[in-house]
Formats: C-alpha cells, sequence, structure tokens
C-alpha cells in the first residue's frame, strides 16, 4: 500500500472522546456509538474556532502497543482559543512525522480496508496519536486521509 512520510505541524482538536480496545468485542459499537453522537446530539456545530470543515477521528492515548487500550476522540480541528461546551475536550495531535494513507470509495469499506493495511505493515510506528481526516461528507465516494505516527 502505497503512503507518503509528511511533516505535520502541531494541531489542536475539540470534540468527544470514548476508550476502547481493538480486541473488544464491543469496540464498533463504542466507536459508532461516538460518531453517531457527534452529530445527533449536535456536537459539531457546537464546537467554536474551528479551522476547516474537516472531521477527525484520533486515535491517542495507546497503553503501550498495537493491542492495547486507546482513546478515540471524534473531533475537528480548532484554533484553541474558544472556550469548548459541555463535555467536549480538546486534544493535542503533535508535531511530527507521519505515513499519509489515502482511502477512496464507501466509507466504512475504504477505511477500515486501509487500516488493515496498515496493521500488517512494518512502519515504525510511535503509537502516541494516529488519525483519520474527512475530506468531505460523502459516505459513497469518500476521501479519507489517514495519518500513522511514526518514530523519527
Amino acid at each position: 500500500m502505497e503512503y507518503e512520510i509528511v511533516k505535520l505541524e502541531e494541531k489542536k482538536a475539540a470534540g468527544i472522546k470514548a476508550r476502547t480496545n481493538n480486541m473488544s468485542p464491543d469496540m464498533g459499537a463504542v466507536i459508532g456509538g461516538l460518531w453517531g453522537k457527534f452529530y445527533s446530539e449536535g456536537i459539531y456545530e457546537s464546537i467554536p474556532g474551528k479551522t476547516n470543515e474537516k472531521v477527525l477521528g484520533i486515535y491517542t492515548e495507546y497503553d503501550g502497543d498495537a493491542m492495547s487500550d486507546y482513546t478515540i476522540v471524534v473531533a475537528c480541528e480548532v484554533d484553541g482559543k474558544e472556550e469548548l461546551p459541555g463535555d467536549t475536550v480538546l486534544v493535542t495531535i503533535p508535531a511530527g512525522n507521519y505515513a499519509r494513507f489515502i482511502a477512496k470509495g464507501d466509507l466504512h469499506e475504504a477505511v477500515a480496508k486501509c487500516w488493515q493495511e496498515i496493521w500488517s505493515m512494518d512502519l515504525s510506528r510511535t503509537f502516541a496519536c494516529d488519525f483519520e481526516e474527512y475530506q468531505d461528507d460523502s459516505m459513497d465516494e469518500a476521501e479519507i486521509h489517514i495519518y500513522v505516527g511514526l518514530k523519527e
């Protein structure tokens, strides 16, 4: 699978979070429920200081390796200067080198297939922060950029 190495500056994002594990039988329900809440409860609309219209799925706070618990945050990039509503959290996507993959097609299938391939690759990952950046709101012809944190 093709990817390019990109150097990113630090980013701030605001959204809602949950904790799960890739081996957990309810992982799909946890992640899907978080996405559903983000949109159905108007959280996206309530977040001030957005820097663009893209939505992010951020994976962070790993407990040490690929099979451990992690935090998922469904969020949007913000300037970080505004007070956040309710149980919305501010997270930092650290500056550094990332492998950027581009997935296209049916949103759910494209993301799942791309992650399956990423997990099978021998990348020098940091496991500090990985994230998906949804380029638009298309479900059938989506373009998603997936960033995987790399060791320097």
